[in-house]
């Protein structure tokens, strides 16, 4: 036995020191036939915003972690491929997906990408394609039918061409193919048969029921009988008695003329009883039949109600400049539509500008409430709160007039014309906008006391957006506040954005809270990028949980110490400020706290953006006088 002892001994150092080398072979694998599909891709496109070239070198994958931007990984594996609007321009290699074969997301929405769609042969796994907003052509290939896991399916925004192929499976929630140059029938599946117009329309000659346009056999025109010869008369004038008499083809011709004639007065018969008809259904409900035309009356005139306004009531009587003949005379274009309300930018002949905004669903509120709460919100002044002016008031109208601010807003800031000649929002003017925002809403919090909620609405498209001209700076002004005591009825509060806090979809009692919830949402957009309420399935984490929601879905990706994976593209490749925007999504999870009393205050949430802003400055200034050194 002590003989065979020295044997032992080397035999378990042997497979020791084999299952050591097996480990580190494990650590370090990767699928070489993922990273050079990858590489394909690389090596096809260019953006310039963003160099695929230093991004992308070594091995995608580490276990389950990501080393590439836009990729995400699961045991070694690519599940993720997602470059969104970062002006990628070519043409994707034709198969170079199939050997990324576990692929459950691919993304490259809001790019310059031309040719055919991608061949999604063979992913099997496959769940999210989002193509939308490039220059693809070429037909829908076939093979996208067979996909049995595909849930969402975008391909609007591009120059597709052909029909549809007949999707039919169970486990599409979301197809969309509008503008593009589509014809022909959309096929009667279950499938897409259950998705909205909106989904298909602007395409060149679409048709069945879901459009609405009937898919009639195509008429086909009987050939055109040759135009007999007819000779020229003989000499000596005789006629040929068999040629048309003169008085026949005056006739003839007096028909040709009456045709036309006589459908063009049918036709304007219609259109006086139709406007006759718009008239009338204007004045009994107050709708608006167009919505730019200019020197239109955009809001009612009706004398029925005797509780109405006949004035416009200002909240500063120094600053009434203007009056309702005023308002009704002037020029107005819709600013964007809402589901309480729409709102116009209004010209005035005395060259004033305004943006007056049209309430919805507050028909069952009475004079007195109403008044009471605009006199109310009408006293606010601050640098970062749109100033209302005045207000006008009717049973059946409700009108708010604010001052105008020029520049859009912040939805339009962080996710429109994504593409060539964007110029990419930083990180600096990002964090500008959120200080401007939670001051705002501090201040809310702090002059609205019997509020229990004193925004209720905050969200990107409620957040104005002025520029210096100067400095080229942001200043950022919010709108929409103050609104949810307005609303009488769930239904109607359920539209504002407090309605996507836990504890409205839970039946409790909101809270200012709920504010600071909606604050973190938000935050969490000007981070990721992302819009709120169009994320994905669970998948982009690799986890078992099933929630669209953006916190959840950051969250996860936290946890999982991927920290760099939930920043937007634009403000991934900055050199300074990762430290701080990290900081800043610790405090938007906090904000996001299903459990409202585990939420900050505002005032700690305003105190704790003004310290990550002093050090995003002071990391800007390190960095210059480094490169100056």
């Amino acid at each position: 036995m002590r003989k065979l002892a020295p044997l032992t001994r080397r035999t378990i150092l042997f497979f020791a020191l084999f299952l050591v080398v097996e480990s580190a072979d494990q650590i370090n694998e990767f699928y070489p036939n993922e990273r050079d599909a990858l590489l394909q891709l690389r090596d096809s496109v260019k953006s310039s915003v963003f160099d695929l070239h230093s991004h992308w070198t070594g091995p995608p994958c580490y276990k389950n972690q990501s080393n590439w931007a836009g990729i995400l990984c699961s045991d070694g594996h690519v599940i993720h491929l997602v470059l969104e609007g970062i002006q990628l321009i070519g043409s994707l290699p034709p198969t170079f997906l199939e050997q990324i074969t576990f692929l459950k997301k691919l993304s490259f929405r809001n790019n310059f990408l031309y040719g055919p769609l991608s061949n999604l042969t063979g992913l099997v796994y496959l769940e999210f394609v989002f193509l939308s907003d490039n220059q693809f052509s070429g037909s829908i290939p076939e093979g996208y039918i067979k996909l049995q896991n595909l849930t969402e399916l975008e391909l609007q925004g591009n120059n597709i061409e052909g029909s549809i192929p007949p999707f039919d499976q169970q486990s599409l929630i979301v197809f969309n193919v509008s503008s593009n140059k589509l014809e022909g029938p959309i096929p009667e599946t279950s499938a897409l048969q259950r998705f909205p117009r909106s989904c298909y329309e602007n395409n060149s000659n679409l048709c069945g029921g879901v459009v609405g346009i009937p898919c009639s056999i195509p008429h086909i025109s009987p050939p055109k009988a040759p135009i007999p010869y007819i000779s020229p008369p003989p000499p000596g004038g005789k006629k040929k008695k068999n040629g048309l008499k003169v008085w026949s083809i005056a006739l003839i011709a007096a028909a040709a003329a009456l045709v036309p004639l006589s459908i063009m007065f049918i036709l304007l018969g219609y259109f006086r009883r139709s406007k006759r008809k718009e008239t009338q259904g204007e004045h009994k409900e107050g709708n608006i039949s167009a919505e730019n035309v200019k020197k239109r009356r955009y809001w009612s005139e009706s004398t029925e109600d005797p509780e109405r306004t006949l004035e416009l009531e200002f909240f500063d009587k120094d600053t009434s400049v203007f009056d309702m003949d005023d308002l009704l005379r002037a020029s107005a274009e819709v600013l964007g539509k809402g589901k309480l309300s729409t709102t116009y930018k209004a010209i005035l002949e005395s060259g004033i500008v305004v943006a007056v905004k049209r309430l919805k669903e507050m028909n069952s509120l009475s004079k007195k409430e109403f008044i009471q709460q605009m006199q109310l919100l009408g006293k606010l002044r601050h640098e970062n709160l749109v100033e209302m002016i005045s207000f006008y008031y009717s049973k059946e109208e409700k009108l708010i007039v604010y001052e105008y601010v020029p520049c859009g807003d912040l939805f339009e800031l962080l996710h429109e014309n994504r593409g060539m000649g964007r110029q990419p929002l930083n990180w600096t003017a990002r964090i500008s906008i959120i200080k401007d925002v939670a001051k705002a809403l501090n201040f809310l919090h702090q002059s609205l006391p019997s509020h229990k909620v004193p925004h209720g609405n905050i969200r990107s498209k409620n957040v104005l957006i002025q520029q210096d001209p100067h400095n080229k700076n942001y200043h950022s002004k919010l709108t929409d506040y103050g609104f949810l005591p307005l609303l009488q009825s769930k239904e109607s509060s359920k539209k504002l954005a407090v309605g996507k806090s836990p504890e409205f979809c839970q039946g409790k009692k909101l809270t200012r809270k709920a504010d600071i919830y909606c604050f973190g949402i938000l935050l969490l957009e000007v981070i990721t990028g992302k819009i709120p309420g169009e994320l994905f399935s669970p998948e982009n984490v690799v986890t078992s949980i099933v929630d669209d929601d953006l916190s959840e879905w950051v969250r996860t990706v936290v946890n999982n110490d991927w920290s760099t994976d939930i920043l937007d593209m634009e403000i991934l490749a900055q050199k300074e400020g990762y430290n701080e925007m990290l900081k800043l999504t610790e405090l938007a999870l906090q904000c996001t706290d299903e459990i409202p009393e585990k939420r900050p205050k505002m005032s700690e949430v305003f105190r704790r953006i003004e310290e990550i802003e002093v050090e995003q400055k002071r990391s800007v200034t390190d960095v210059e006088d480094d490169s100056v050194s």
